[in-house]
């Protein structure tokens, strides 16, 4: 039995991966804004077989409350195994472009609050010497592309900043584990014309990356073969990518 805290309970990908540790009776901690959202989520993996569940809401962006939050976690959970950070909005690029505030709060949501999120649970993880931090990053961070940049900036910061804890904490027994995701069918995705070969359902990116945590992986592309799109996204030239619309 595991003792797993989840970051943005409520987003699609963290509610499947949630079901399928409350399956194996496992005990969950959530956290989210939705205080109404958040309960349904925690009935629902109680009747699923979780040993227990317990809530907390959290808005990510409000940094000064991440401390009061972990406190909560360990109190009700102990220490912790797995922790899965997996908030964030699909920011509006267009927007983005002309807003400066608007820029910021997605850098902000996306990118600032699970650093600081991580900078927090890094100490914990530290003092334990076991588990595994599991963050949603994107495929959207391996090259900026004129379609979602800012997004892209945002998940860049945090893949490149989880691979410098991965090397921090995995001489102390931590894991860090880098996820991701391409096109999902999440609530944040309705509307947009995405390529429906490409469209995985929650439930499969949820079923890698539970399986990604047990193999004790530093990163994981999902679904696979995301890592060969990235790959060749990110050998076009320049001079080239920049003439490309993506």
């Amino acid at each position: 039995m595991k003792n797993i805290l989840i970051v943005g309970a409520t987003s699609g990908i963290a509610t499947a991966c949630a079901r399928r540790w409350a399956a194996q009776g496992d005990r969950l901690f959530l956290t989210g804004r939705d205080d109404a959202r958040l309960h349904a989520v925690a009935q629902d993996l109680r009747v699923r077989g979780a040993a227990e569940v317990a809530t907390h809401v959290l808005d990510v962006n409000d940094h000064p409350q991440h401390p009061a939050m972990l406190a909560a976690c360990t109190q009700a959970l102990g220490d912790i195994d797995v922790v899965l950070i997996a908030h964030g909005t699909l920011s509006d690029q267009t927007r983005c472009e002309h807003d400066v505030e608007a820029a910021m709060r997605e850098l902000t949501t996306n990118g600032m609050s699970t650093i600081a999120l991580l900078t927090l649970l890094a100490g914990t993880f530290e003092r334990q010497k076991h588990g595994t931090i599991a963050v949603l990053s994107s495929v959207a961070g391996d090259r900026g592309r004129p379609s979602n940049y800012v997004y892209g900036a945002a998940k860049a910061a945090v893949t490149t900043f989880c691979e410098g804890l991965r090397a921090r904490l995995f001489k102390r027994g931590v894991r860090v584990l880098t996820i991701k995701p391409g096109f999902v069918d999440t609530p944040m995705t309705a509307g947009l014309a995405l390529p429906g070969p490409l469209v995985a359902t929650p439930e499969r990116v949820a079923a890698d990356i539970t399986a990604a945590i047990e193999r004790g992986k530093d990163s994981l592309y999902t679904p696979w073969f995301w890592a060969g799109i990235m790959l060749v996204i990110r050998s076009v030239p320049g001079f080239v990518f920049k003439r490309v619309t993506l």
